[in-house]
C-alpha cells in the first residue's frame, strides 16, 4: 500500500488529492511542521530533503509534486487523471505541472522561505523578497488565466492532475496578498474544485 507523507498548506495537497480520486488504497501521514516533524531522523531517512509530499511505494520513494503526479496517473489509469493516450496532451500536463512547480511556488516560497536564497540575517532582503510576492504571484496568475487554463479544466473539457495541483496553489493566493476575483476563470476553476466531494474531504485534512 502506498503511504503519502503530508503537512498541512503545502504543496503536497494535490498528491493527496490525486490518491484519493483513483480510489486505490492508501495511507496518509500528517508532519507538524511547527514541531520540525521533516527534520527527524527518521522522516529524512525517507526524504532527506527534509519536505513534502514523500510517497513511499513498493520500489522506494518518490518526491516532487510533479513527479508524484504522474506516477499515481499511470499507476491508476481507470482513474483517468492524466491523458495517458494521447502524447501531446501528457506533455502539457507536464508543461502546466512544473511550471507551477519551477515558478509559481519558488515566488510563494519567497514569502516564508527567503533564506533559502539569501543569509538568515539579511533583514532588508528576506523583507524586499517578501514585499514582491503579491507581484510574482499575481504576474503567475495572469498568465494562467489568459494564456494557461483553457476552461472549465486547465485543458479543456479534460479533467487531469494539473487541476489538482493548480488548486492547491491557488488556495495560496489570499496569504499572499492577491485577490483571486481578478482572475475569473481561476475564481470558477476554484468553486469547481470546491464542490467536489474528494476536494471537500481531503482539504479538511489540510486544514
Amino acid at each position: 500500500m502506498l503511504t503519502l507523507y503530508y503537512a498541512p498548506g503545502t504543496c503536497a495537497l494535490a498528491s493527496h488529492l490525486a490518491l484519493e480520486y483513483t480510489g486505490a488504497p492508501y495511507e496518509a501521514k500528517r508532519l507538524d511542521f511547527k514541531q520540525q516533524q521533516q527534520r527527524t531522523p527518521e522522516y529524512l531517512r525517507i526524504n532527506p530533503k527534509g519536505r513534502v509530499p514523500a510517497l513511499v511505494t513498493d520500489r522506494g520513494v518518490l518526491t516532487e509534486t510533479p513527479a508524484l503526479l504522474q506516477y499515481i496517473a499511470q499507476s491508476f489509469p481507470a482513474a483517468q487523471l492524466a491523458p495517458l493516450d494521447d502524447a501531446f496532451l501528457l506533455g502539457k500536463v507536464n508543461e502546466f505541472n512544473s511550471y507551477l512547480c519551477s515558478t509559481v511556488h519558488v515566488n510563494h516560497a519567497h514569502k516564508g522561505r527567503g533564506y533559502r536564497w539569501v543569509q538568515e540575517t539579511d533583514t532588508a532582503a528576506l523583507e524586499a523578497m517578501k514585499a514582491k510576492v503579491p507581484q510574482t504571484m499575481a504576474e503567475s496568475f495572469t498568465l494562467i488565466e489568459e494564456k494557461l487554463l483553457q476552461g472549465p479544466w486547465v485543458l479543456g473539457e479534460r479533467f487531469s492532475t494539473s487541476d489538482l495541483y493548480l488548486y492547491t496553489l491557488t488556495r495560496w493566493l489570499p496569504g499572499d496578498g492577491v485577490d483571486v476575483q481578478r482572475f475569473p476563470k481561476v475564481a470558477g476553476h476554484l468553486r469547481r474544485m470546491e464542490a467536489q466531494p474528494q476536494v471537500q474531504k481531503i482539504a479538511a485534512l489540510h486544514a
